[in-house]
């Protein structure tokens, strides 16, 4: 119905910006990434959904209609709505979630706040044949039990997901393969 909006951020809100179009303010939920990004006066183009309730109308905004799409894929999960999956947008990149579809590894999907196990497997079952592969995408291996220890690590002591796995691949190719070695040079990103 809305597919996409143009106009200038006049409020940042947690979760929302009001982005007034042609003298209306209109509250747009987007991911976290995007809030952070944005300023008030910044004119900005979103692709939008919106969400038609009983007694809610949500408009759902995004910075490219790739990020829209996935948040459609993700609404035909059993079980996920769409804050929880504005959720999945906000803590987890395309590239993650692709990654944690096509590498079998659930347990990065259960790291976004309100994913529990049971959810994250069965968002990994439903996506694996919704979505497609970007290029070399289909060819992860596996994240090593070391890298998946000091994603832990760096995602238990307040970090995001994007963030950890960030400090991950800014690790030398030559980087000793212990946890807490890893972790001390992951950390060293952040200073």
């Amino acid at each position: 119905m809305i597919a996409s909006l143009r106009g200038e951020i006049t409020q940042i809100e947690e979760n929302a910006v009001i982005l007034e179009v042609s003298g209306v303010g209109m509250r747009v939920y987007v991911p976290k990434l995007l809030i952070s990004r944005y300023k008030v006066g910044e004119i900005v183009l979103l692709q939008t959904h919106l969400v038609v309730r009983e007694n809610d109308l949500s408009l759902y905004g995004f910075e490219t209609s790739s990020d829209r799409q996935l948040f459609l894929t993700l609404l035909g999960v059993d079980g996920v709505g769409p804050k929880l999956a504005l959720s999945v947008l906000s803590t987890l990149t395309i590239d993650a979630v692709q990654r944690a579809v096509f590498s079998e590894e659930p347990d990065l999907l259960s790291r976004v706040p309100g994913v529990g196990k049971k959810t994250a497997q069965k968002m990994q079952l439903y996506l694996k044949d919704r979505l497609k592969p970007a290029t070399g995408l289909d060819k992860f291996s596996a994240m090593s039990d070391t890298d998946a220890e000091v994603l832990a690590a760096l995602t238990s002591l307040g970090y995001s997901v994007v963030e950890a796995q960030t400090a991950l691949q800014s690790l030398p190719k030559d980087a000793p393969n212990d946890v807490e070695e890893k972790l001390r040079l992951a950390l060293g990103y952040f200073q």
